[in-house]
């Protein structure tokens, strides 16, 4: 059985994680790392690094940045492999973890669910067939998210801008903006509010139609299992970065 811990075990999202973790017949979920040890467990819970004395197979972390960069430190130093399911890193942020892969393997994805992983695939191929609409891309979270807009957001533009050849650029705040829309321009836009797990929408306004595509998730599972897949996944890789392309070998 695989020997897992979780970063951020008493977070919304780490919960998720442990619970279906403690469920899994193929892992034992021996321990768990969160600044906050209140909480419900039936494992043991470090908010100390130095004092975790679990052996440790893989770590699935579902935190802040700053706590994932730590986990890491830890997982370099003990030569375990990272699933990276955090949020809102800075572009600094991202290269360290990319030194990080040359000594331990990570698994880093915006969003764990399959069917994003499917919608990122669809926009490479549709958005060169729509260049010359005005694209749009709308996201909706919870009113406890830190990060905006979502990294999912981020992700799915950023797929768009690569089609087309890098032409486009990511407009965040029109509010002080007085000029008609450029062309150009991947308009950005973020909502909180209320227990909304999430939901992306991408659009592309044409003269005569829209075209959309939509992705929504009903239930925190989704990422929580994508997490546990890809855990599976990358115990015994060669150091590196993967993704969710990387596992479902698209």
């Amino acid at each position: 059985m695989l020997k897992v811990m979780v970063n951020g075990c008493n977070g919304k999202m780490g919960q998720v994680v442990c619970n279906l973790v403690s469920k899994d017949n193929e892992l034992d979920m021996v321990c768990g790392f969160d600044k906050n040890l209140e909480g419900n467990n039936s494992f043991p819970v470090y908010d100390k690094l130095e004092n975790i004395n679990e052996k440790v197979d893989v770590i699935i972390d579902f935190s802040i940045p700053i706590a994932t960069l730590n986990i890491l430190q830890y997982a370099s130093k003990n030569n375990i492999p990272v699933v990276i399911a955090t949020t809102g890193f800075s572009e600094e942020e991202e290269n360290i973890i990319k030194e990080y892969s040359k000594k331990i393997p990570i698994f880093k994805s915006a969003n764990m669910s399959y069917d994003i992983m499917i919608m990122k695939k669809l926009l490479k191929w549709i958005s060169p067939l729509l260049k010359n609409t005005d694209i749009e891309i709308t996201e909706t979270h919870h009113n406890r998210k830190i990060d905006s807009p979502s990294g999912t957001a981020q992700m799915l533009a950023n797929e768009i801008n690569e089609a087309l050849n890098n032409t486009h650029y990511c407009e965040y705040n029109r509010h002080s903006k007085r000029e008609k829309r450029n062309k150009n321009e991947i308009g950005m836009h973020s909502i909180r509010g209320g227990n909304i797990v999430g939901e992306h929408s991408v659009q592309f306004f044409g003269d005569f139609e829209t075209f959309e595509i939509k992705h929504t998730s009903y239930s925190r599972d989704v990422f929580a299992e994508g997490a546990i897949k890809a855990s599976k996944f990358l115990v015994n890789k060669e150091n590196g970065m993967y993704n969710m392309e990387d596992m479902a070998q698209i």
